[in-house]
């Protein structure tokens, strides 16, 4: 097969800033190298991996999912995230799957993609 794996996601952003905050300052993403492509945005990575690309300036879709339902990441210190989504003030489902016991977390970025992070079963539960 010709496909050797994801190579990256790109969401629209109503607000730059605050989408860049969300997954920079909130989630942990880090901004990477970017071309000049003539429209503004950003690149977020994990490692060297570009796997989110942010872009603003342009309209945004009447429902905000699109086609898209949701982007999922793999993701550590289940504890600290939670306590990073309440300081922010950002709503979140936290559900464990039934066999496997994998915490998924999901929420919502600043303009509508909705956020999965997929926590390992050995992470403790949080802080009601």
């Amino acid at each position: 097969m010709p496909i050797e794996g994801m190579n990256h996601f790109t969401v629209l952003a109503k607000d730059l800033a605050a989408t860049r905050h969300f997954y920079v300052d909130v989630l942990g993403l880090e901004e990477g190298p970017r071309p000049d492509l003539g429209f503004p945005g950003v690149w977020l990575y994990v490692g060297k991996q570009a796997v989110l690309h942010v872009i603003a300036g342009r309209p945004m879709p009447a429902d905000p999912k699109g086609v898209l339902d949701h982007m999922a990441f793999t993701a550590t210190d289940l504890a600290s995230v939670v306590t990073r989504l309440r300081t922010h003030g950002i709503n979140y489902d936290l559900r464990r799957q039934n066999q496997s016991g994998t915490w998924q977390l999901f929420c919502f970025d600043p303009s509508g993609a909705r956020v999965e992070l997929d926590f390992s079963a050995e992470e403790a539960a949080p802080a009601p």
